[in-house]
């Protein structure tokens, strides 16, 4: 089985091409060709026809420093996937996954985030997720096709800090943790386990198609995250509940300053964003490999 990945080489891409590489003949796709990588402008109908499969992962991420053009969110993340979905459509390649993300139906989730929510992205990276989503959908699939839609939370793994780094370094520098006082729950996915999802998919033609939530089977709240971090180096993880109103305040001044806290970092470490994995879990019919505390052990282990 011949599989096509777009942005091979970014951290997920990586991942997932030493994952799949004993099973599956691997081609990337990237910006810029190189050794055994494709760029977008090689992508003619004979690649397309010669694969089996297509793994859409290469995007825009979210810029947490707000630096980037919103235009450039849509020209990568939603005119790309058109083009690549177009040429799938009109190929003899039968699967389709598109990694898209959580937040491409919510920035903020009150409860539990399911497929069945109406989606209301707020972001410039949300909607072009999201647009890339409706024209995929808008399409009508032959029924030898199969299309998936993924919508991972955040994912983490070994040499991929992103916010677990903060938390790491307030108790690897012996740092007490001032954000006790928020008691929240946030869903992860460990990048093991997101690989094991995809594998499936690509192994069993009897999963529908369709969007699909990826999350690790458990959310842990920051606190938790915090003393898990402190168990796995072997040092001592100190809890401040400091009142949220001083809190706050040291994040605004993160806003303009350039200090560790700033007022998105504070969303982010102590958000509710729980996310329902049920509806891939029941597709799969199978356990994921690693849970949610032992996936961000790895993920800490390579700090």
């Amino acid at each position: 089985m011949k599989i096509l990945i777009t942005g091979i080489t970014g951290f997920v891409g990586s991942n997932l091409k030493e994952y799949l590489k004993k099973g599956f003949k691997i081609i990337g796709v990237s910006r810029k060709n190189s050794n055994n990588i494709l760029s977008y402008k090689e992508l003619n109908s004979s690649v397309f026809n010669n694969a089996n499969a297509l793994i859409h992962l290469a995007g825009k991420a979210h810029d947490l420093k707000k630096t980037a053009d919103d235009k450039e969110y849509f020209t990568v993340n939603t005119a790309l996937t058109k083009q690549l979905f177009d040429q799938f459509l009109k190929s003899d390649c039968e699967v389709f996954i598109y990694m898209s993300s959580v937040k491409a139906a919510a920035d903020a989730v009150e409860g539990v985030l399911t497929e069945t929510v109406i989606p209301n992205p707020i972001t410039a990276y949300g909607k072009s997720k999201l647009a890339a989503e409706n024209y995929i959908l808008s399409k009508e699939v032959p029924k030898n096709k199969r299309v998936y839609i993924l919508r991972p939370c955040m994912i983490h793994g070994p040499n991929n800090k992103g916010n677990l780094n903060l938390l790491y370094s307030f108790v690897s520098k012996g740092i007490p943790y001032p954000f006790g006082s928020y008691e929240n729950k946030r869903s992860f996915v460990s990048v093991e386990n997101l690989c094991f999802i995809i594998n499936e998919l690509l192994d069993n033609a009897t999963i529908p198609s369709g969007i699909y939530n990826i999350a690790d089977d458990e959310a842990l709240s920051s606190n938790q995250l915090v003393s898990l971090i402190g168990t796995s180096i072997h040092k001592k993880a100190t809890i401040l509940k400091v009142p949220k109103i001083l809190v706050q305040g040291i994040a605004l001044i993160g806003d303009i300053l350039p200090i560790p806290v700033n007022s998105e970092r504070l969303q982010k470490l102590t958000e509710d964003y729980v996310v329902s994995n049920e509806k891939i879990k029941k597709a799969l019919n199978k356990k994921l490999p690693f849970t949610a505390q032992e996936g961000l052990v790895k993920t800490i282990a390579s700090f």
